[in-house]
């Protein structure tokens, strides 16, 4: 046989592996950075009984840079993990580190090692009585294929949420996968928790996995968070303050205890929480855009003390809120320049400093860009069209952005607040010309969204009459 034809039945044979090389992770090199710092992170700082997975990855990382060989020593450290940690399922728990060893080795052109970890995963195969040769099919697989999904940023959560869900079809009660599942379900609520109506489904499943697992501390912010959301914010702190007594996985437990007093308005509490995790994983782009969210409360804090109109100090305290926020932001997207959200309040706070090329700047690249949450792209048109009404003076632009944030997803509150803009506006501009064609159309669809069909058919019908009074103008003539 030609080592042509060796090389493509090693190929046949190495895509029938569940492993990362073949799981459809979806990373852009824009992330990639980003990525391998949250995984090395995860390494140092969360104390899990799951690390196997999370070295897997960190080789996969490797393997995309480039760094083969760094890959191989991160797949050693993930095989012994694997003997230490998973006692009586060891092989079951390696199928997926094999598999990542020879796809390795096969980019590598060490066919004779590919062939070694094909021979591992053929027997454990066997052993198991697995249908197939080079895939084992049981729920620690669709768990180890789920943590992958979820670490690797949201346009892979709802596939995340399909392989935990399987897992548990099989193990209702693990405590693994009963993990993953809540944590998948907490992440994806977050998407839609500005959407109108939507019924988070992550607070039964966060609970579950803190019975199964009391001693993990991360989930059980998560936890607290959830029901904070939920309007039981005494329940919550309790989870939070048992959270902070213990000491294991702390600079995570202060990421997400900060987030629950900054949500709370107890700015100072949370800072301090955000500067010790900071001490510890000084590249978190969350971190840097955590503690410019709170500079941000702090500005409307002070605002809203002052009805809106700061002066002297007050003034100047907001000025160097401004430039803090500021600071942070531009950190979070230099450390991670996918993060949709950022930019968006990046923006806001050069407007608020003034800075109107940069926050034009911000708002084009963020309104390019394709978020995995719509309702990202819903808010940056709407702040997007306050900024050319109010700022830029474009009655015109700010119209198109404030219907395009509307034409985004279900209703939500920002929907609501796009509509009110637009309606604001286009009164205004039918005060000085009662027979505007557009603005009148313009208030017939918005009546006809907010329901008021009867309103909606009104304006349609004098901007009709209006179109016609014109066209016939037109057509007499001088």
């Amino acid at each position: 046989m030609s080592k042509n034809a060796d090389d493509h039945q090693v190929k046949d044979n190495l895509v029938q592996l569940r492993c990362h090389f073949t799981w459809g992770l979806d990373i852009e090199d824009s992330e990639m950075a980003d990525l391998e710092n949250r995984v090395l992170e995860q390494i140092e700082f969360l104390d899990s009984k799951y690390n196997v997975g999370i070295h897997n990855l960190l080789a996969y990382v490797k393997h995309l840079k480039g760094q083969n060989e760094k890959a191989l020593e991160s797949l050693k450290e993930a095989e012994d993990l694997s003997q230490r940690e998973c006692a009586g399922q060891s092989d079951v728990r390696s199928v997926v580190t094999w598999g990542n060893f020879a796809w390795v080795y096969y980019h590598m052109g060490r066919l004779a090692d590919v062939q070694t970890y094909l021979d591992k995963v053929e027997d454990t195969c066997k052993k198991f009585a697995n249908l197939f040769r080079y895939s084992m099919e049981c729920p620690e697989m669709d768990c180890e294929e789920g943590w992958a999904l979820l670490k690797c940023g949201g346009k892979n959560y709802e596939r995340a949420k399909a392989c935990f869900e399987k897992a548990l079809e099989a193990d209702p009660e693990n405590p693994e996968f009963n993990t993953g599942y809540a944590i998948t379900a907490y992440r994806l609520d977050g998407f839609k928790s500005a959407v109108k109506g939507h019924e988070g489904f992550s607070l039964h499943l966060l609970r579950k996995a803190v019975r199964l697992n009391p001693d993990d501390t991360h989930v059980k912010v998560l936890l607290a968070l959830k029901l904070q959301d939920e309007g039981q914010e005494a329940e919550g702190e309790k989870y939070i303050k048992e959270a902070l007594d213990n000491k294991t996985s702390q600079t995570y437990v202060f990421r997400y205890a900060a987030k629950f007093y900054r949500k709370r308005g107890s700015l100072d509490k949370a800072l301090e929480l955000l500067q010790m995790a900071l001490q510890a994983t000084p590249t978190s782009a969350f971190l840097h855009h955590q503690i410019g969210l709170c500079h941000r409360a702090q500005i409307i804090q002070i605002k809203t003390a002052t009805n809106m109109q700061p002066r002297r100090q007050d003034r100047e305290k907001v000025d160097k809120f401004v430039q803090l926020a500021i600071q942070e932001f531009e950190k979070a997207l230099t450390l991670k320049p996918t993060f949709e959200l950022a930019y968006v309040d990046l923006a806001k706070m050069y407007m608020e400093a003034g800075e109107y090329r940069k926050a034009e700047d911000t708002f084009q690249k963020v309104l390019c860009m394709k978020p995995v949450v719509e309702e990202t792209l819903q808010e940056a048109h709407f702040h997007y069209g306050k900024f050319q009404e109010f700022q830029k003076k474009s009655e015109v632009n700010a119209i198109i952005h404030y219907l395009k944030a509307i034409k985004i997803g279900k209703a939500s509150f920002l929907k609501d607040k796009s509509i009110n803009s637009l309606k604001k506006l286009v009164l205004k501009r039918l005060q000085r010309n009662a027979s505007d064609v557009e603005s009148l159309s313009i208030l017939g669809f918005v009546d006809k969204l907010q329901g008021n069909m009867n309103e909606a058919l009104d304006y349609y019908e004098r901007a009709l009459r209006q179109a016609t009074d014109f066209d016939n103008s037109v057509g007499q003539g001088p």
